[in-house]
């Protein structure tokens, strides 16, 4: 069915409007009219093809939340009017011994990712959550709490299960003291998350601008990096940190601040090998490691976590003729702390 959205047509245009065809639901599908999408950064890799891998046209877009419209004879957990959401993935083998343990982002046979993935149903490669409407799944659809604002809800659907993820597997709670790395989209998450799990929460920033509102999202502590004092003040006290920071940086002293047995965690994705000193793994016991966004199971955990403890996105809401824009002021880190696309904007 013929479905209004933006796309980027190539690498150097800007985004604009295009006419995309989306399936009809299948008996296990769920068509959801799209309300928001979140802007996340790996959304101007792929645009400007900057990992070489995007397929033009691209529709980018994977934090959505919108409402139920139709579902497929065969569909159980959703009906129309239901809040619904879609993060990263819409499909995976579902079969592979990942996928059996609710790891689908971690598919063998590689997950069916939201947008430039390929596309099982119609061929070609998907579109994403710039758009109307998609068409997803039950399986890889998600239920968003109704206490929850939806426009604050969307981003929970990548930067919030991107930091919330790997705070559950290293069990960050009560009594552990932990450490978060740049204060963008993932680490205004990664604070608010850290808070709510009861960890004495340190944020780690290279801006003085950001004591404040660190302070304010939850962070116990904030280190300005830069101050060689202030992070020895920390060495060897922390049980886990988590690094939001996409830019090159120093790992090695990040690793210092860690205590035995302590855990490095990347989700950030610099573009150059960053160099690690031996050494700093090996004395006292550390580890370094990454974690890539979440399962659909956990997913759906975080979603709803986020709805007992109302935990939401700080969001600026832009019309769907603001993109572009929104594209160079996150380059420049010009938003606090994510950008939502009100689409209803691309409706009219």
């Amino acid at each position: 069915m013929p479905t209004k959205a933006y796309a980027a047509q190539s690498a150097a245009s800007p985004l604009g409007p295009l006419t995309i065809n989306r399936r009809e639901p299948l008996n296990d599908d769920v068509e959801i009219d799209i309300l928001y999408c979140g802007v996340c950064h790996t959304d101007i890799h792929f645009a400007r093809n900057e990992w070489g891998l995007t397929a033009y046209p691209v529709v980018p877009g994977h934090e959505i939340v919108g409402r139920v419209t139709r579902v497929g004879d065969k569909v159980t957990r959703f009906k129309p009017g239901d809040l619904a959401a879609v993060g990263c993935m819409v499909d995976s083998c579902r079969t592979c011994v990942n996928c059996k343990q609710h790891q689908e982002q971690f598919c063998l046979k590689g997950s069916t990712f939201t947008y430039n993935g390929q596309d099982k149903h119609s061929g070609g490669m998907t579109f994403g959550g710039y758009s109307e409407k998609i068409v997803v799944t039950e399986d890889f659809a998600l239920k968003v709490p109704d206490n929850l604002d939806p426009a604050r809800a969307a981003p929970l659907l990548c930067a919030g299960i991107t930091t919330y993820s790997p705070l559950r597997r290293w069990e960050v709670g009560k009594g552990k003291k932990v450490g978060i790395v740049g204060l963008g989209g993932l680490g205004h998450m990664g604070v608010k998350f850290a808070h709510a799990f009861g960890a004495h929460t340190v944020l780690f920033t290279t801006s003085e601008r950001k004591v404040a509102d660190g302070k304010r999202l939850g962070a116990d502590e904030v280190v300005i990096s830069k101050d060689a004092d202030a992070m020895a003040g920390h060495a060897g006290s922390f049980d886990m940190i988590l690094d939001t920071v996409s830019a090159d940086h120093d790992l090695n002293a990040l690793l210092g601040l860690l205590k035995l047995d302590g855990s490095l965690v990347l989700v950030g994705a610099p573009p150059n090998p960053q160099p690690v000193g031996i050494f700093g793994l090996l004395v006292p016991r550390r580890h370094l490691s990454g974690s890539l966004i979440g399962g659909i199971a956990e997913t759906q955990e975080m979603l709803d976590f986020c709805g007992r403890h109302k935990v939401e996105c700080d969001i600026e809401l832009i019309r769907m003729d603001q993109i572009n824009e929104a594209y160079e002021r996150m380059i420049r880190s010009d938003v606090k702390y994510r950008f939502v696309i009100d689409m209803a904007s691309l409706k009219k």
